[in-house]
């Protein structure tokens, strides 16, 4: 019991007297960066002022001209997001 209290002692003096080992490691983490992009206004669409006494073909252009603005919008969104990416 004597000889095992003997050599614990010996292993940790000798773990005492060595001088901590200091190294730099250099870790590679990937950190989340907010995105900062313009806000995409939306649009006045132009079918919003039709009335239902309008003529046919006074809502059929508007609808026209609003399918239009719909496509222009979902690509200035669709750019702000692959923006981000």
């Amino acid at each position: 019991m004597k000889s095992l209290l003997v050599v614990l002692a010996l292993v940790l003096s000798g773990c005492a007297g060595r001088e901590p080992e200091v190294r730099t490691v250099r870790v590679e983490v990937p950190v989340l960066v907010p995105c900062k992009t313009k806000a995409v206004a939306v649009p006045s669409w132009a079918a919003q002022g039709l009335n239902k006494s309008d003529s046919l073909e006074v809502k059929v252009r508007a609808l026209l001209a609003e399918r239009r603005q719909r496509i222009g919008y979902e690509r200035q969104l669709i750019a702000a997001v692959s923006s981000c990416q």
